[in-house]
């Protein structure tokens, strides 16, 4: 097993309960070339989160066959758990992804998706992340919201709806579901290719206006090559995103949260108890934040597939 460069700053001790899709991506490239590799949206943010030195707990649904030992060995690699149970299903899920001349991705899925019996935050849980297909697909979808409904009470809850249009039917099906999972969130990072999916013709700042005003304490709108903007109540903050020859965008979105998570991690800001300060969050720490995680999207942007930097490629913080 690899080992990362422990973090530094105010981060106290605990780890993060990522729940949610690992499989295998099948990539077929504009070019006519076609590779197969691990990935999945939440095992993406739980596989940054390892490369950033911190302790990542996935709870997923693979089987115990040939691409369940090559996500189970490339989570390894970056030092994430799998949580118990995680290895259950019958076969393990792909994803087919078809990349444009701009390295853009669209999917067709073939998976299953279940919650490891068991799984719940437990007193080392400092936030609990799920999104995109977990957190809509059935049987796993409705017991992922009693997952996230219950660990709200001592951990802090994050989001990401990473919409997958083929998967997730009418959109405005989609956004009921989703906004019902924003509600119970206190961080919630959402494209704006999303918001243009769920809400066509929207302003996505606007969105997330809205979006704040039913709970979380903070929404992060990426934009991007443009980079991101956050809403609190105590208004708006932007960032640009560094310019980078783009190779694909399989994974920005996973490693933006990572990022995410991670940052909100060493500025103390993590747990159930902590969710005052988090709404309370000055506009120089978040703006530190966010462009903390711009640099780690412009990186997995900039190399093929979902390739997130460790700690130790990034400028200290």
């Amino acid at each position: 097993m690899s080992t990362t460069p422990a973090p530094t700053g105010t981060a106290r001790p605990g780890h993060v309960l990522v729940v949610g899709e690992a499989l295998i991506d099948v990539v077929h490239r504009a070019d006519g070339s076609v590779d197969e590799h691990p990935g999945g949206s939440l095992a993406n943010v739980a596989l940054t989160l390892g490369r950033l030195g911190r302790d990542a707990r996935l709870a997923t649904w693979v089987a115990d066959d040939a691409h369940g030992a090559a996500v189970r060995a490339w989570l390894d690699d970056s030092a994430v758990t799998l949580a118990p149970g995680s290895t259950g299903a019958d076969r393990t899920s792909v994803a087919t992804a078809h990349l444009d001349a701009h390295g853009a991705a669209t999917y067709q899925f073939d998976l299953e998706w279940r919650v490891p019996p068991g799984t719940a935050a437990d007193a080392g849980t400092l936030a609990v992340h799920t999104g995109s297909i977990a957190a809509v697909l059935e049987p796993g979808a409705s017991d992922v919201r009693a997952l996230v409904a219950t660990a709200r009470d001592t951990a802090t809850v994050t989001y990401d709806p990473n919409a997958r249009p083929a998967l997730m039917g009418d959109p405005a099906d989609a956004r009921s579901r989703i906004e019902a999972l924003v509600a119970l969130a206190d961080v919630v990072k959402v494209s704006d290719e999303d918001v243009a999916w769920l809400v066509p013709g929207a302003d996505p700042v606007a969105v997330a206006r809205d979006w704040l005003a039913l709970g979380p304490a903070l929404v992060v709108v990426t934009l991007g090559g443009e980079g991101a903007v956050a809403v609190t109540a105590a208004g708006e903050q932007r960032v640009t995103a560094p310019r980078v020859e783009v190779v694909d965008t399989v994974g920005a979105g996973d490693s933006f949260m990572g990022a995410l998570l991670d940052g909100l991690w060493d500025a103390g800001l993590l747990g159930a108890d902590r969710r005052d300060a988090l709404r309370a969050i000055d506009a120089a720490t978040l703006a530190g934040l966010l462009e903390r995680c711009v640099a780690v999207a412009a990186i997995t942007v900039s190399r093929a597939g979902a390739n997130p930097p460790r700690r130790a490629e990034l400028a200290p913080a």
